[in-house]
């Protein structure tokens, strides 16, 4: 299964992203080291065959977020389709389409199931 296609950044994106409200997160995203939670979840959705999935890091974005901003499933949804904020932190243009509620809860469920929840939400030292 490969991974959706994600940020492919237009003329619209670029002219829509810079301002000073949208860069709120910038530093926060700049603290993680997304190189290592990309190499934890590098085997969640990596089958050979099916439909395409959200790519791990995206998903873990969302539920980031989610958790930062105390937001459910169905609200996360409703955030990610219209706030520039939201997208630009999780690398999402505006012609990209955003997961449904269900797709980030199932993903949070596959974490759990896979023993990462608690690695990659636990506080560092």
């Amino acid at each position: 299964m490969a991974w959706k296609q994600t940020g492919q950044l237009g003329l619209a994106d670029a002219l829509a992203t810079h301002h000073e409200a949208l860069e709120e997160l910038d530093d926060f995203h700049a603290l993680i080291d997304w190189k290592r939670i990309e190499q934890l979840l590098k085997d969640v959705h990596n089958a050979p065959v099916g439909e395409r999935a959200w790519h791990p890091v995206v998903m873990f974005k969302i539920l980031l977020l989610q958790k930062i901003y105390n937001l459910s499933d169905p609200k996360m949804e409703k955030q990610l389709a219209r706030d520039l904020l939201f997208r630009r932190f999780v690398g999402l243009s505006l012609n990209d389409a955003t997961p449904d509620h269900s797709t980030i809860w199932r993903f949070h469920k596959l974490l759990g199931e896979k023993g990462l929840a608690d690695t990659l939400f636990r506080p560092c030292p």
